[in-house]
């Protein structure tokens, strides 16, 4: 199969583009100009071919998505703002922009990687993702909507406060509603998985998460578990979580507040039938923690 991945130097579209290649199929991806050099060159010794297209250039997109077999995109700014990039013109329009030209373009299926259904407080970012959601499943080409729930690897990490080599960790509200954190490769498992499956995926919108619900608070405990060392915690209480997105103007710095609303509002996803139809073997968070603990008692 010819495959087609936007966002290919990202943390997801590089192992997306990582597990195709090992499955034998043909990528090709898609990178800006501004992309950094060192993963450009990670995914050409993949075997990856890179063409140069811009989710904000609609002409580039028609000759990226030419003669593929399928695309599958998970590009967004919320990890790689580049000068000119918002949500309103990379993550909304650019993406409907992407599914014209691959409907242009008789592309045969279309994955799109949302994010988890139960994330829905008002921002600019849901707002984006939903009206992408639905102008794919009016586009005619048959599709997959992934919606994965918060990524281990990004908000398990420094960079979102969870700072675990140094046994500090913010919580966003209480910290008692569980969530489904599923790690960024599992994602990956998912996407191929459903480009490979089409009788199981074909006009699906499927929401994936971990093989076990946790708090933030049972995070911690889990971290402090594996590393003997107990954890100084600075909860962000949701009334301030709500100001600072109402009082925001740029759409980016409006969206992640919610989105730290929706950790304090929990995501749990029941996966038991979904595991039925795609065998993904899910990391847990014990597992994610003793990767990224390894050493530090």
């Amino acid at each position: 199969m010819k495959v087609l991945v936007v966002g290919a130097t990202g943390l997801l579209g590089a192992e997306i583009c990582s597990l195709l290649s090992q499955n034998g199929h043909q990528v090709r991806g898609v990178a800006r100009p501004t992309a950094d050099a060192t993963k450009v060159e990670r995914l050409r010794s993949l075997g990856v071919e890179l063409v140069r297209a811009d989710l904000k250039d609609p002409k580039t997109l028609a000759m990226a998505c030419r003669g593929e077999d399928a695309v599958l995109t998970t590009a967004s700014i919320t990890f790689s703002r580049q000068p000119g990039d918002s949500i309103e013109t990379v993550d909304r329009d650019g993406q409907k922009h992407l599914i014209d030209a691959a409907k242009q373009e008789h592309v045969g299926r279309f994955v799109y990687i949302s994010f988890s259904g139960h994330i829905d407080e008002p921002s600019p970012l849901r707002d984006a993702k939903r009206n992408v959601e639905k102008h794919l499943k009016e586009s005619g080409m048959e599709y997959t909507i992934l919606r994965p729930s918060y990524f281990m690897e990004i908000w398990l990490s420094p960079a979102l406060g969870f700072d675990h080599a140094n046994a500090k960790a913010t919580i966003y509200g209480p910290g008692e509603k569980k969530l489904s954190w599923i790690a960024v490769g599992d994602v990956a498992r998912f996407a191929v998985a459903a480009l490979e499956n089409p009788a199981a995926s074909r006009n699906r919108v499927i929401e994936v998460g971990g093989p076990q619900a946790l708090s933030p608070l049972d995070v911690v405990k889990t971290f402090e578990r594996r590393t003997g060392r107990r954890f100084e915690l600075q909860h962000v209480p949701t009334a301030t979580l709500a100001a600072q997105r109402d009082a925001a103007q740029d759409s980016l710095q409006k969206s992640f507040p919610a989105l730290c609303l929706c950790v304090a509002n929990g995501d749990e996803i029941d996966m038991q039938q979904t595991l039925k139809e795609f065998p993904v073997k899910l990391t847990s968070v014990d597992e994610y923690a003793q990767r990224v603990t390894a050493g530090a008692r």
